[in-house]
């Protein structure tokens, strides 16, 4: 499997995912649905969006350390945080079933664990640089 090839298509496809729920929200929802879930969409949409970038970010450094496995699970807790955060508040939003509530913070806890693996990943990727270049000097 391509690694980069795959989070960078999946990151493009997500910001896509991301414009077109922003624009339903705000152009077909707005008189559907109240406030509160209006704002319940924009969260979704606004972290979709944030999200993508960050998998497309893990592309682009899998395009320079196709093996690195941290950066390669960083992007897979985003992508099913952003399945279960972002998801959850759309399917709330759309049905107004309070009990899907209860996956959003699980997609939020695997958003904070693909960070994490990004913050371990890049104090990792520095020590690997200097030991290639074959250079302790910063």
């Amino acid at each position: 499997m391509n690694r980069p090839r795959f989070w960078l298509t999946t990151g493009a496809a997500c910001g896509f995912v991301a414009v077109a729920l922003g624009a339903f929200g705000a152009h077909g929802l707005r008189d559907l649905v109240s406030p509160e879930r209006l704002a319940n969409w924009a969260t979704a949409t606004d972290y979709l969006g944030l999200h993508a970038l960050a998998i497309l970010a893990c592309g682009l450094w899998l395009l320079q350390r196709p093996d690195d496995g941290l950066v390669h699970r960083a992007a897979g807790a985003f992508l099913v945080g952003i399945l279960l955060f972002s998801g959850s508040l759309f399917v709330l939003v759309l049905t107004d079933q309070r009990a899907i509530g209860i996956i959003t913070p699980i997609g939020g806890v695997l958003l904070l664990v693909g960070w994490a693996l990004l913050v371990v990943g890049a104090r990792g990727a520095q020590g690997r640089s200097q030991a290639d270049s074959g250079s302790g000097a910063d």
